[in-house]
């Protein structure tokens, strides 16, 4: 078999199971068996492969087929212009998420140094990619999962900033280090009854600790602008990501708890998605 029939194979597979992708994934998945670029492939399709390889493709295809999501996969996602490693310990960069990237550089001129917290960091993507830009500020980034810093820890050391970020596995109920200039999240925010109507690609597969928030959908943006009274510096900027119909009532905690709403971004789809708030009391 050459490159061109173990994509066709692989296409075949992947489109019977209702995969949308399954072309792109075809070849991706292709791309991590040789461990080349799939531009290379896509050159020199009729390249013969090894039967060693072969089987390593279809354990793949088999993955997929089954609604691995495809970044598990290839322990790989690209998120703000950058590669981040991830794995079945921590939520998958979404493209949503980097309107909260967008947001925090939008408040730091290029030269500042300003002080970031950031609660609930996972894959460590969102911090990463705001010091990247901004290599003067610092930051310290939490999880309660051992298993989400841990993956962070690689990142962070892939992408060099140790020196940087400095990460700490607590729970935002028992953190009370310094005063920061800005707190960023993107906390979990899904009703516990919700979560059985996920897609089997999150629901399967993604850490239901990143994604269920109680009955309620705000056991943890509650307790994130609660902390954040106390955490941010007078006129310090909470910004973080909420769910769907979640702005009104978020916006209400806010004001309860002396923050002043600059801004509520919406999403590609118009869905409020990240609010921007000040601490003015």
């Amino acid at each position: 078999m050459n490159y061109l029939d173990v994509i066709n194979y692989g296409n075949k597979i992947l489109k019977l199971n209702n995969i949308k992708s399954y072309s792109l994934d075809s070849e991706l998945l292709l791309s991590k068996t040789l461990n080349i670029s799939r531009e290379e492939i896509l050159i020199n399709l009729d390249k013969k492969i090894t039967i060693n390889q072969i089987k390593k493709y279809k354990s793949f295809i088999i993955r997929r087929k089954h609604k691995e999501p495809i970044a598990q996969i290839l322990c790989k996602k690209e998120f703000w212009g950058n590669d981040f490693y991830v794995n079945k310990d921590v939520l998958i960069p979404r493209p949503e998420t980097e309107i909260i990237v967008e947001a925090v550089l939008k408040y730091i001129n290029t030269n500042s140094s300003k002080n970031l917290l950031e609660i609930g960091t996972g894959s460590g993507c969102i911090i990463i990619s705001i010091i990247k830009e901004r290599p003067n500020s610092k930051a310290i980034a939490i999880d309660i999962s051992k298993k989400a810093l841990k993956v962070a820890r690689y990142n962070v050391k892939m992408h060099h900033l140790m020196n940087k970020i400095k990460l700490i596995n607590i729970d935002i109920d028992k953190f009370n280090h310094n005063k920061y200039d800005f707190i960023i999240s993107n906390p979990p925010y899904i009703k516990k009854f919700e979560l059985k109507r996920l897609d089997n690609n999150v629901k399967l597969f993604e850490p239901k600790i990143a994604l269920e928030a109680g009955t309620d959908g705000f056991k943890n943006i509650r307790k994130i602008i609660t902390r954040s009274k106390s955490l941010l510096k007078k006129n310090g900027k909470l910004i973080f990501e909420i769910g769907e119909n979640q702005s009104d009532y978020a916006g209400l905690l806010l004001r309860k708890n002396g923050f002043y709403i600059n801004e509520v971004i919406n999403d590609m789809f118009s869905i409020p998605r990240v609010i921007i708030s000040t601490k003015i009391l």
